[in-house]
């Protein structure tokens, strides 16, 4: 008995998935107005609502669930079970989450996806961004060109990531944290957004999560506690726990974290030779 035939299926250019390609749309549930570019390829059970847009060369993983209106630039990868454009959930008493007017999530060209990764209405991705399997991204997030957002990374909503980062594995960004341009994550990062940690009505005035400025590095497992700045080139050593704003160039270490030294010239970030 021959196996069935597994291989992707390659979409001819169209404009829409029309009804003659129906006997390649059996093992999908794709909505008669997604557009889908030329080569590009779906797996089995992918399932593709009304509006999608995916360019030119992609390839759609089984099972991916792309959701309705968002937009896919070419050459973008999105492995298995991965879900693109999720409608985040909100608790009757969730103090941070809405679901009001959401745009549809975009990726930007030449990005990939990882396996199991989720990616919510309201985010932006940039171009040749990689975010790895298991990886969260949430709603009013932007993720700028060629970052690494490594695998089980959590970006809660209301962020903004630069260009050129590294956020690596189970790094965990607060809700409301900036993360500038070349900022560096080891895995096990935690930043924090409410100092009252759920109590009183005066917390809602206050919720901020961290700042790490261009350059910026932040030690394996180190914790920075709400509102925390991390000035350009600043470093926090690994474990420490950050419980004000670190100096440009200075090096945090301990718990609480203290001031080490000067970081080395030759790390500066205007010593790598990079040119953006």
């Amino acid at each position: 008995m021959t196996p069935p035939d597994k291989t992707p299926r390659e979409f001819p250019a169209r404009e829409t998935a029309t009804p003659d390609l129906a006997h390649d749309l059996l093992r999908h549930s794709i909505a008669p107005d997604v557009v889908v570019g030329e080569g590009t390829t779906l797996g089995e059970y992918t399932v593709i609502e009304r509006g999608v847009r995916i360019g030119d060369g992609c390839s759609i993983g089984h099972h991916v669930v792309i959701h309705s209106g968002t937009v896919i630039e070419a050459g973008v990868r999105i492995d298995a079970g991965a879900v693109i454009g999720k409608q985040p959930l909100r608790a009757p008493n969730s103090a941070m989450t809405t679901a009001d007017g959401l745009a549809p999530a975009h990726i930007g060209a030449g990005s990939m996806i990882g396996a199991g990764a989720i990616l919510y209405a309201g985010c932006t991705i940039g171009k040749n961004v990689l975010i790895a399997d298991l990886a969260t991204i949430r709603e009013h997030v932007s993720v700028g060109d060629f970052t690494i957002v490594g695998r089980g990374v959590a970006i809660e909503n209301l962020c903004e990531i630069g260009r050129y980062c590294k956020l690596e594995t189970n790094a965990y960004v607060a809700a409301r944290s900036v993360v500038e341009d070349r900022a560096f994550i080891a895995p096990g990062v935690i930043t924090s957004n409410d100092n009252f940690m759920g109590r009183t009505a005066e917390r809602f005035e206050h919720f901020k999560g961290a700042t790490i400025r261009r350059g910026g590095r932040v030690g394996a497992g180190a914790v920075l506690l709400p509102g925390i700045e991390i000035n350009p080139d600043a470093v926090v050593a690994a474990g420490a726990v950050q419980t004000r704003d670190a100096e440009a160039g200075t090096i945090y270490v301990g718990v609480p974290a203290r001031v080490f030294g000067p970081v080395p010239e030759n790390q500066k970030l205007d010593q790598q030779g990079w040119d953006d």
